[in-house]
């Protein structure tokens, strides 16, 4: 059917410039040709993109960001950043090296009983350092079934570990094991065996080992790089309302922090075995971490934030990857992005009189998180694949209110820790039906909901703050400026200026 309109294109053509320009005609069909079979084999590899990265294909889609090689030298050790920008990625990376003298496990505390690691409390520290031993030994513990995969090590000495570490089971049942007492026995005879310690009483407890786990590895580790991975710590995260279960969590993750500067620092030495382990954390969890040096911790910490011109890089990099899995030549961002959506702009406002880039029309519906961008391009892909895999204005515009739906739901995730009752506070932003508003009239709307008894924090000065906090609101400044924290980090909420809901969440809150 193309093949016979095409012909007719050109038989309509007068034939005294048709030979004149043949060439040209012939041209453009061809490269009109060869982008549409690159659009649809593009449009579906785009559809299978993944929002999560643990089951994204990492080897393939993996952008080598700066902070990789912060991390690979041993430079950064926190990794700090909101739900979506790219902590579970940069974590995947470093789980799947695989190389002769690099080696790493990635410690996942998803689903994890965290009751396990409130109970190993050491009594000799005071509450917000109680837990650092048992991290301590965490690490170290790891560590050792790490040496187990090192060719490098003695070979005695693998054989000894082995018999105590060489161990497939949960994380979970690995540490119920590891603080029992029949282990802590084997262990004291491994210390004795290749260690060498002073035969002696037998250690009371597995707090004991801690120690003689860590000459162990400075004698036998050798020179390879291991890489502890600490990722998904927030699992514990959602019952902190409770003032109780606050203090522990907060303690807990705190000692986490202590735990790995000092582990840091022992190995931090000319001749000792590079022992790199790595948190990775939700940058509102670190905010409840309390410590007398985490100022001093900012020169360890890797930031993820992300603005416009850093998205475009990894967005030109992600389609040139679905394009050409192998490709080292990256397109230009302007290039990648038109083989999806066009050169042309989109309509907005009033009738679509006014027109802006579709890449910003996207960007401003969301928080400028990867995450973000590859939930939108994928639904959008979704989207063209029921329409002959075109990607029209009218595609995007649809997508977004799938996305808001999607944003909405990754802020009540986010939110629920902090908010048990966000679903009813963001009930109460949708009964104004409008993006801009005045805190009174928020705080009118809000205690509705209060009196109907659907939202129990009553304190609605806090509420703002924590939308604030997650930018969910904006403030509108005196010249018509919005003012969000994903876009400046150090911004707070002014509660004499008016408010405005984020873009994205329009259409979830049904304001338009």
């Amino acid at each position: 059917m193309e093949r016979a309109e095409r012909n007719k294109r050109i038989k309509d053509i007068p034939k005294k410039s048709l030979d004149a320009s043949r060439t040209t005609i012939i041209s453009d069909e061809i490269e009109e040709l060869d982008t549409s079979k690159v659009n649809y084999k593009l449009i579906e590899e785009i559809s299978k993109w993944k929002r999560e990265a643990k089951a994204e294909d990492n080897d393939r889609y993996f952008w080598h960001v700066r902070e990789v090689d912060q991390i690979s030298q041993g430079d950064k050790y926190f990794v700090i950043g909101r739900k979506g920008s790219g902590k579970t990625a940069l974590c995947e990376y470093f789980s799947g090296i695989k190389k002769y003298d690099v080696f790493s496990e990635k410690l996942s505390f998803k689903n994890f009983p965290f009751n396990e690691l409130y109970a190993q409390k050491n009594q000799k520290y005071t509450a917000a350092n109680e837990y650092i031993t048992i991290w301590k030994y965490l690490i170290y513990s790891t560590i050792c079934r790490l040496m187990l995969k090192n060719e490098a090590v003695d070979i005695n000495v693998r054989n000894e570990l082995s018999k105590i570490y060489n161990d497939d089971a949960s994380l979970s049942r690995r540490i119920g094991k590891w603080v029992g007492k029949e282990f802590g026995i084997s262990l004291f005879g491994l210390s004795l065996k290749i260690a060498h310690q002073t035969p002696g009483a037998s250690p009371k407890s597995w707090v004991d080992h801690v120690d003689l786990l860590e000459d162990l590895i400075l004698k036998y580790a050798g020179n390879a790089t291991y890489f502890v991975l600490f990722d998904e710590l927030d699992e514990d995260y959602r019952d902190i309302v409770h003032s109780d279960q606050y203090q522990q969590y907060s303690a807990l993750i705190t000692s986490l922090f202590k735990a790995v500067q000092d582990v840091r620092t022992t190995f931090n030495k000319n001749g000792a075995p590079k022992i790199y382990p790595i948190i990775f954390l939700r940058d509102d969890i670190y905010e409840i971490v309390q410590d007398a040096d985490k100022n001093k911790w900012g020169d360890f910490r890797v930031d993820l934030n992300w603005d416009s011109e850093k998205l475009k890089k990894v967005i030109a990099f992600r389609i040139s990857r679905a394009i050409d899995q192998n490709c080292t030549n990256i397109l230009p961002f302007n290039i990648a992005w038109e083989k999806i959506f066009g050169s042309r702009p989109i309509g907005v406002g009033t009738r679509g009189r006014s027109k802006i880039s579709t890449f910003e029309f996207i960007s401003r519906s969301t928080l400028l998180r990867p995450r973000d961008f590859v939930a939108y391009l994928q639904n959008c892909a979704e989207s063209a694949k029921e329409e002959d895999n075109k990607i029209t204005a009218t595609t995007v515009k649809k997508v977004d209110k799938a996305f808001s739906n999607y944003l909405r739901e990754e802020l009540t995730d986010e939110l629920f820790a902090i908010l048990p009752d966000i679903s009813n506070v963001f009930d109460a932003i949708s009964q104004l039906r409008k993006w801009n508003f005045t805190i009174p009239e928020l705080e009118r709307a809000y205690s509705q909901e209060v009196s109907h008894g659907l939202i129990k924090e009553k304190n609605v000065k806090f509420v703002l703050q924590v939308l604030f906090l997650f930018s969910v609101i904006g403030n509108t400044t005196k010249l018509g400026h919005h003012v969000f924290r994903y876009k400046n980090r150090e911004a707070r909420l002014n509660f004499n200026e008016s408010l405005v809901v984020h873009r994205g969440l329009f259409k979830a809150l049904q304001i338009i």
